[in-house]
């Protein structure tokens, strides 16, 4: 459960960088981040 749980907050990341392209706010950088930090260690451990 773990291991999807982190897959899918890595895609939703990966949704957030496209977006990125669209409009730049510092938020939205630090949330991504974030994201891709947490589905990492999700999927990993």
């Amino acid at each position: 459960m773990r291991r999807m749980a982190g897959f899918i907050v890595f895609w939703i990341a990966v949704g957030m960088i496209v977006e990125l392209f669209i409009e730049s706010i510092l938020i939205s950088i630090l949330l991504i981040l974030f994201l891709l930090l947490l589905g990492y260690n999700l999927f990993l451990c």
